[in-house]
Order: structure tokens, then sequence, then C-alpha cells
């Protein structure tokens, strides 16, 4: 089933079924704004309850604005000039207003990047208690194009629920932003003793990881209840994956984010140096397929 409605007055689009239901913003990046699994009524995602969905403007900050749901970053996460463009603050897809469609069961959107000029597409619809989403990211430039395209999705999160990946190895992407600190790589995910995969009380740190070496496409998070959600992808398209987690921190905030990813560096530029980057040709495209998974770990 498809619908149509509104949050905080913000048009969204829905898809629903008897397992799910779910709600997207085509006019702020195609923003996943609620993942409701139907049975138990239970919301899934994370949403900032100091703030209303709204549309930003291109090169708006993107921390003050930190919604929830599931955003996608596209061209970057830091703003710097990529291939002589300048990229604003967590890239342009997160602000774009996106064209939608709706099918018979589906809703395509698309749009392309107004600076860096690749064009997104994805075809969303869900499967039992999987969201489906297929992309095409197409290059129509006359320049090469490299970049980060990482998921973020913010899940609710309780002390002891756990983050389950299967990465061999890990680094804090900012030591200030880590537990880890100046600790340097470890075996995911145990740090000198402490296990970062479980997530903490709400005791006002933060956590950002790489993560490395996965040895599947999957990065999940699973609850103390049982519930699960799970992301299910190409390791070709995203061979890794970060995790950032306010525990209580950034105005309140006590949520996880799951975030796989096309890059180790925060920075393009020195993914593109480290020669650990995601390039398209001019005419070249990419096409693949992310699922979101709900279900139960126990």
């Amino acid at each position: 089933m498809l619908f149509e409605a509104k949050v905080d007055g913000v048009l969204v689009l829905g898809l629903r079924n008897q397992v799910l239901e779910v709600l997207v913003a085509p006019s702020i990046g195609g923003r996943v704004v609620s993942l409701k699994h139907l049975p138990s009524q239970r919301e899934l995602l994370w949403r900032n309850p100091q703030l209303k969905l709204t549309t930003a403007p291109a090169g708006a900050d993107y921390d003050s604005r930190f919604y929830g749901g599931i955003d996608e970053l596209l061209p970057c996460d830091l703003p710097e000039t990529i291939d002589g463009v300048d990229c604003p603050d967590h890239g342009e897809l997160w602000t774009l207003a996106l064209e939608a469609t709706l099918g018979e069961q589906e809703i395509l959107l698309a749009g392309t990047l107004p600076r860096f000029g690749l064009h997104y597409e994805r075809q969303m619809r869900l499967e039992g208690s999987q969201l489906v989403c297929r992309y095409k990211l197409s290059n129509p430039t006359r320049a090469t194009r490299h970049f980060l395209w990482k998921l973020h999705a913010a899940v609710q999160v309780q002390p002891l629920d756990r983050i389950v990946s299967s990465a061999q190895t890990a680094l804090a992407a900012d030591p200030q932003w880590s537990r880890a600190g100046n600790l340097g790589a470890f075996s995911w995910p145990d740090a000198n003793g402490l296990d970062m995969s479980v997530v903490p009380k709400p005791d006002g740190t933060t956590e950002f990881l790489y993560l490395s070496g996965l040895k599947e496409g999957s990065m999940a998070f699973e609850a103390g209840d049982g519930a699960r959600l799970e992301s299910r992808f190409d390791l070709e398209v995203f061979p890794y994956c970060w995790y950032f987690a306010s525990h209580g921190a950034m105005g309140g905030a006590y949520t996880a984010v799951l975030e796989p990813c096309t890059t180790t560096s925060v920075s393009v530029n020195q993914s593109i140096s480290d020669q650990k980057v995601a390039t398209l040709e001019p005419g070249e495209s990419l096409v693949t397929e992310v699922r979101w998974i709900v279900g139960r770990w126990k």
C-alpha cells in the first residue's frame, strides 16, 4: 500500500504492508523518517525530540539539524573541495529535494547533485519484513568523480543493546569523539577490555569508529528485548562501516548510528590519497541494492 501523509507539515510518502510501515520525505533528500514494525507498533528509528521535520537550505550545518531517521551522505562528509568542486557539510544529498514517482508498489526518488553533478536514483519497496532500496548512481559530467557515499541510520537504543558487525578491525575516527581515544587500531569489538559493541548508559560520552575487514555486507542493531534491525549491503560498494553514537551528548541525544560506507576516512581527499575511494568515470553508473531487515535475534 502506498499513501501520502504529513509530518510537521512536510509531505511524506508511505509504504505499508502487514509487517512494516515506512515514511520517507522526498523534499529532504529522501530521508526515511519512520520505520515501524506494525505487529508490535515498535518504531526502530530514533528521531530528535527537540527538532521538527523541516527542509534545510543547501550548504546548511548538519549537526544542528540532526533529526534522525535514515539519511544518506553524498558526495562527502566533511566540507571540502573534491575534484575541483566545493562540497558542503555532509554533502548535497541530505538537503536536496528529490523528484518522487509512485509506482504500483514502489516509490522512485531521483535528483542530480547541483554542484557535484552525480545523478541519484532510489527505488523503495517492501518485501515482507524488509525495506528494499535499489539504487542507480550515475556520472553524467565530463569529469571523473571521487566520492563518499554513506548510509546514516539512527536507531533507538537502551543500555546493553548491541551493535553487530563482522568487522575485524576498528579505529577511532576522531579520538575526541571516541571512548577508545588514542588507542589506535584494535580488534573489534574489544578496546582494551571495553566491549565497544555494547551500548552504555546515557553517560554523556560519544562514539565514532571506522570498522574494516568485514567478512560480510551486514551491520545490525540488536535490542535487549530481542528486536533487530539489520542493514544488508554489497561489500563491493560499501566495503566499510562507520559507527557513530551519542550517549546523552549532543543536546541529550541517545542514539546509535549504523553507517555502511564507501571509504574509511572522513575526508574524500585523504581517501583518494589512500586509494580507498569510490569513483565514477564520465558516463559510468553504479547499481546496487540495500535491504533494511526487521526481525528478532532471540
